[in-house]
């Protein structure tokens, strides 16, 4: 019975896969990943990153942006980023260096995540010597300015609208938290890869995060999991015949039959961390507790992951999250709570007793501005979930209170941060 039941899954699994639905907001440029960014050296970069005032394009764009530098590693090779922020309709670009010799050139594309507003962009790297713009060679003289040109475009047509972006000054250098929700991104805004995946957990630094949640769940066989929703559905996979609590399932079905909306499959806590370690530079992984059950075997991933990120030099944050008064009651089940980085979303009570070094309230409560002075004075590091509103953003960011912000959308983050002063 049950191998019959594995032929009829997986018939109906391959007839569905012709059904999916098509893209809505197609990335319309495919990026090379060259190792490396040309002529981009270290100091070039370092150069590029501030904020920008722009003049063509402000009516798409707005009227400043921040420039910033990321990258992702893969085994001995490392592919370098530039995103810019724009804060208008969570805006941003993705943009890498093209390796020719004779000028600084930037090729990607620009998304809105408000809509599905997208294009292709082309930019070149100049500075403003003696009131005339030249070649940019990575240095700059007393008095020079750095001004990056080119022209921008709608969908897959060729850009052709102008875009200018002039230095204005550095980015904000103080610490702050920004952390990506669902590993960096909802798969409801339509970004190229799925929430909860591998590939979203590597795209997460170039849409302006330092750090990500992710959503943690068990398999029938005991396989801690990332995903956000308690059910099979077709919110975040393709059409496959399964349905029902994703508790159901063993491992080995949910990688057999489930693909999530872009085509990956569903990944483990293990793989997902092995990826934080490897190829990213992110700082903080927040383990959100979506499962109901012991705590052992997700305390025990924790901290084999922070000890490989130790043992690789890595300055790495991974902490279990908890949400509700049954995770309260998991975590104070553990035989061994020593070295078990926590953080609690209850009230300052509750966070305090367990000896909890992160409090994190949501965002909905306010800026409980007592609350959190008093809970930083006694040492504690104060984060805010889940922010979207960008008014809001912006205010909490600009009162100083709260050390980062939990958030779909990070790019916004990154711009009120980063713009600050």
């Amino acid at each position: 019975m049950k191998s019959t039941y594995y032929v009829l899954v997986g018939l109906l699994f391959l007839s569905f896969l012709g059904c999916r639905k098509q893209y809505e907001a197609p990335i319309p440029y495919t990026f090379t990943n060259t190792p490396g960014a040309g002529r981009f050296t270290k100091p070039t970069r370092l150069a590029m990153e501030g904020v920008y005032g722009v003049t063509d394009g402000s009516d798409q764009f707005g009227e400043q942006v921040a420039l910033k530098w990321t990258y992702v590693i893969n085994g001995a090779d490392t592919t370098h980023f530039l995103s810019i922020f724009t804060g208008v309709d969570v805006g941003f670009f993705n943009l890498q260096g093209e390796s020719k010799a004779d000028t600084l050139t930037l090729t990607g594309y620009w998304r809105k995540l408000v809509n599905t507003e997208t294009g292709r962009t082309q930019l070149t790297v100049h500075m403003k010597h003696n009131g005339q713009l030249q070649r940019f060679s990575g240095r700059l003289a007393a008095g020079d300015t750095l001004v990056i040109d080119g022209t921008y475009g709608n969908k897959a047509e060729e850009p052709a609208k102008k875009l200018t972006l002039k230095y204005r000054r550095p980015l904000n250098p103080k610490p702050f938290a920004i952390l990506a929700h669902r590993s960096g991104g909802r798969t409801s805004d339509l970004l190229s890869v799925s929430e909860n995946s591998v590939e979203i957990v590597k795209m997460a630094s170039r849409l302006g995060a330092t750090g990500i949640e992710i959503d943690v769940r068990y398999t029938k066989d005991g396989i801690p999991i990332l995903y956000h929703d308690n059910t099979l559905n077709l919110r975040l996979i393709q059409k496959n015949g399964l349905d029902g609590d994703i508790e159901k399932y063993t491992y080995q079905q949910l990688q057999t039959f489930v693909r999530l909306i872009n085509g990956e499959r569903i990944p483990t806590l293990e793989e997902v961390l092995e990826t934080v370690i490897n190829n990213t530079t992110l700082s903080f992984v927040w383990l959100d507790t979506k499962y109901i059950g012991p705590m052992d075997k997700v305390q025990a991933i924790q901290q084999k992951f922070l000890q490989r990120a130790a043992q690789a030099g890595r300055q790495l944050q991974i902490v279990i999250g908890l949400p509700t008064q049954g995770a309260v009651d998991a975590y104070k089940a553990l035989p061994n709570k020593s070295n078990t980085p926590i953080l609690c979303e209850l009230d300052t009570a509750i966070t305090q007793s367990l000896g909890a070094r992160i409090w994190a309230p949501r965002w909905t409560l306010g800026p409980q501005t007592d609350e959190v002075l008093a809970m930083k004075a006694r040492g504690h590091t104060v984060y805010v979930w889940t922010l979207d509103e960008p008014k809001f953003i912006e205010q909490f960011i600009s009162e100083g209170r709260f050390e980062g912000i939990l958030s779909n959308y990070s790019p916004v983050v990154a711009y009120y941060h980063y713009t600050g002063q």
